[in-house]
Formats: structure tokens, C-alpha cells, sequence
């Protein structure tokens, strides 16, 4: 039986293998051409999953056990702008739940969520780095410390070209 694939899949699976046989032999090569696939796509897609571990001899269990462990990892495109909301500790004391709840209604998604118009991926992280300076967002990986409502109300109407 012949397996019919789009032309995006081919895409991907022709690029996906020469970046893991590009590094392949690098020590530790699974993490680095994780985030090469993911830099190059945006998430790492499905089909690419075999092409790894077939390059680098490991089982698609093993390959995809990495990608699911890792939050960093995604496994399906994200939005045009991904908004990660600090979640850890300190963030939390500061505020950091009623400001994912003031996004969540401004964006119109919850987390680990899309908007049904594609333009923001919205997603949790835990500690941004940030601590001293919290609650702390990433939008397009772009970092903002001591966010209040208003100030990410601006910074969603800049990052979208228009006011909410």
C-alpha cells in the first residue's frame, strides 16, 4: 500500500532529515536537533519523529518521551505570537494568577491554547528568570518583568497592530 503525503509533510520530513543528519554525530545530538526542527518550524511535526530516531538509533517512543517531557517542545504549530505567563513561585505571590486570568479573557483563549484565528498561542512556564522583578511574561520571546493588566493590555495592542 502506497502512503499518500502532503507536500508540507515531504517539507518537512526533506529538512528534518538534513538537520538530523547534520548532527547526528554530535554528543547529546537529540536535544540539539530537537530545537533545530522546532526552530525551523515552529513545533516539531509528527512525521519528523521517525526521521530522528531512525538517525540517530533510537526508538520513536524514546524520541517522542523527549519532546513530551520537555514543555519547551511543541508538538503542533503555534500561533503567530505565543505568550508565555510566568507561573512559578514568586510570580504566583505577585500576582501571577489574576494576571493569566486577565489574558486568558483579553486574548480570548486559555492556556496551552490557540486563538481560533491563529494569532496567539497561549502557554504557561515556570520561572522566566525573572523573580526579583515579577509577575513576568515572554511574548515572542521577548521578555517583560513587573507586568500589571494594562501595561500587557499596551503591549498585546503593539504586538498585534491594533487596539484591544
Amino acid at each position: 500500500m502506497t502512503k499518500i503525503i502532503s507536500i508540507n509533510e515531504a517539507g518537512h520530513q526533506a529538512e528534518a532529515y538534513a538537520i538530523a543528519s547534520s548532527m547526528k554525530g554530535m554528543e547529546g545530538a537529540l536535544l540539539p536537533i530537537l530545537h533545530a526542527i522546532q526552530e525551523k518550524f515552529g513545533f516539531i511535526p509528527s512525521e519528523t519523529v521517525r526521521i530522528i530516531a531512525d538517525e540517530l538509533n533510537l526508538s520513536r517512543a524514546e524520541v517522542h518521551g523527549v519532546i513530551s517531557y520537555y514543555h519547551h517542545f511543541r508538538d503542533t504549530a503555534p500561533g503567530k505570537n505565543v505568550i508565555q505567563v510566568c507561573m512559578a513561585e514568586s510570580c504566583q505571590s505577585m500576582g501571577a494568577q489574576a494576571l493569566a486570568s486577565h489574558i486568558e479573557k483579553k486574548v480570548g483563549c486559555g492556556m496551552h491554547q490557540t486563538t481560533s484565528n491563529g494569532q496567539v498561542t497561549l502557554e504557561p512556564v515556570y520561572c522566566l528568570g525573572l523573580c526579583a522583578q515579577s509577575p513576568a511574561i515572554m511574548i515572542n520571546e521577548q521578555l517583560h518583568a513587573k507586568m500589571t493588566p494594562e501595561k500587557f493590555d499596551a503591549l498585546l495592542a503593539a504586538c498585534l497592530g491594533e487596539i484591544q
